[in-house]
């Protein structure tokens, strides 16, 4: 019989996550039955998502997560055997499918499609749900024209990065904050952003007066907290929020997603649209961004840095440095 080995969720994450919050185990697989496959993780996941909605996690089972699998068994002739497949399987090695929606929400387990010479783990990334999560929230919430001036916090995570560079392809003058020189040089000299502001040194209000004075157009959002009451301050009359994420809050013993009466005053003040979007609600138009990402990456217009450690004995460790900034770009474990 073949084992999985995962990683359990066993206790709410309170502040930091700790080791003590969840347990690798081993996993007996049960035969699979007609319709199923079973799928042997090649790389596995790691987003912020995971500590940002670990309250809806169940006790006891695997945290969730997406994977790029190889099929090792299969009786649904959709999914043959070899093939690789992409699919919410959660923090596991081993996973048993029927190639349906789990729940409805979710896009369906697909096969790999053609990427030529790129990585598989790109699916995972660039030319998965990293990269949808940022052409459509960017371009259906912040509407960029020729000209806008962008603005993208946590600029050199996996999501970030990208905004940015869609940015770019439509014009826009791009301003990314991060927490290290390091990252800006990145993000300006390799990915073509045009300012950087590192928040840990940075005075955040006086660098936008200085690089954005005419103000912000459109604001990615993955951060929230006191970088975003300033970015608030600075937005123009009708500018558009997409609001991807909290990263600032997630760690606190006792997080606080309200809005500030500074943020609530700049949004009914300067009339500013500021909304999320679950990419999953786009899930029938799935592939329509992932193949306008995978053009533009082949045009040279996206590039991208994965972080990727080996073994799924070192995810929690993975997913700990992501949320602390040591990671650049997408966080990856290679099973």
């Amino acid at each position: 019989m073949v084992k999985a080995k995962k990683w359990n969720y066993m206790k709410h994450f309170e502040g930091w996550p700790k080791k003590t919050d969840v347990e690798l185990v081993e996993e007996e697989m049960r035969p699979i039955e007609d319709g199923e496959f079973l799928a042997k993780a090649v790389f596995l996941s790691v987003d912020p998502f995971m500590r940002g909605l670990s309250e809806k996690f169940t006790i006891g089972e695997p945290i969730w997560g997406t994977q790029v699998a190889r099929i090792v068994e299969s009786k649904n002739e959709e999914f043959p055997v070899g093939k690789l497949v992409v699919l919410r399987a959660g923090w596991r090695t081993y996973s048993i499918s029927n190639g349906k929606k789990e729940p409805p929400t979710l896009p369906e387990p697909y096969l790999l499609p053609d990427i030529g010479d790129l990585s598989p783990s790109v699916a995972l990334g660039v030319l998965g749900m990293t990269g949808n999560t940022a052409y459509f929230l960017f371009l259906e919430l912040c509407q960029p024209k020729e000209g806008d001036t962008v603005v993208v916090t946590a600029a050199a995570g996996a999501i970030g990065s990208i905004v940015g560079q869609i940015g770019k392809i439509y014009g826009c003058n791009v301003i990314g904050i991060a927490g290290s020189n390091e990252k800006g040089e990145w993000l300006v000299k390799e990915l073509g952003f045009d300012h950087f502001i590192n928040y840990k040194v940075d005075d955040i209000d006086a660098k936008l007066k200085k690089i954005a004075p005419q103000g912000v157009d459109c604001f990615f959002d993955s951060v929230g907290g006191k970088t975003a009451e300033i970015i608030y301050s600075h937005m123009n009359n009708n500018g558009r929020v997409a609001i991807n994420g909290s990263i600032s809050n997630y760690n606190k013993e006792k997080p606080d997603y309200s809005l500030s009466s500074s943020v609530q005053k700049a949004i009914q003040e300067k009339n500013l649209s500021a909304k999320t979007l679950g990419v999953y609600c786009r899930s029938k138009d799935w592939m329509t961004g992932i193949n306008q990402l995978h053009t533009w990456v082949n045009e040279g217009k996206i590039k991208y840095r994965e972080t990727i450690v080996d073994g799924i004995e070192n995810m929690f460790d993975l997913f700990v440095d992501m949320l602390t900034g040591k990671t650049t770009g997408k966080a990856v474990i290679r099973a």
